[in-house]
């Protein structure tokens, strides 16, 4: 299967996972409700972002707030669009950049439909709650984690890191 493809296909997947994961929630989990999942640990809840990470620009006139956070996430998509269409990336590169390219879409889907992104993971330990998170959020910290080692791992290895890799 052509490199091409198979990034595109990763994407493509995380997209479908994420809008089924967040149809689901919606649909069996009333807004703002939650349902323990592992005591003092994980919950599955109901919540809706209509900020971006961490609920950053909440505070912004929502309007605006929201072209910004679309236009940002189009800007975004159509950059990692045309990195994995070029294909100088190395394996690890394209995989991680595939995860947040199919993440940005997930989250953008929601931006673009609703004016807010469905969060629906809770972590916690005791009262510390990390900040509610979907599917989407997740591909992006990974792909973003694959994208870093991928760095490190070419400057440990002592050449210059230039992006390129076995296919």
């Amino acid at each position: 299967m052509p490199r091409r493809v198979l990034v595109y296909l990763i994407a493509a997947g995380v997209f479908a996972l994420d809008r089924a994961s967040k149809l689901a929630v919606q649909r069996l989990l009333p807004l703002w409700d939650s349902r323990e999942a592992i005591p003092g640990f994980f919950n599955i809840v109901h919540s809706e972002n209509t900020g971006a990470a961490f609920s950053l620009f909440m505070g912004m006139p929502g309007g605006w707030r929201r072209f910004l956070l679309i236009a940002s996430s189009v800007g975004a998509a159509a950059l990692l669009t045309v990195l994995l269409w070029r294909g100088k990336a190395s394996r690890l590169q394209r995989a991680g950049l595939a995860l947040i390219l199919g993440g940005a879409l997930g989250n953008l889907w929601d931006r673009a439909i609703t004016g807010a992104v469905t969060d629906f993971l809770d972590l916690y330990v005791g009262s510390y709650h990390w900040p509610a998170f979907n599917v989407a959020d997740s591909a992006i910290t990974i792909g973003a984690g694959l994208v870093v080692l991928d760095v490190l791992l070419g400057r440990r290895a002592g050449a210059p890191h230039s992006g390129r890799g076995a296919a």
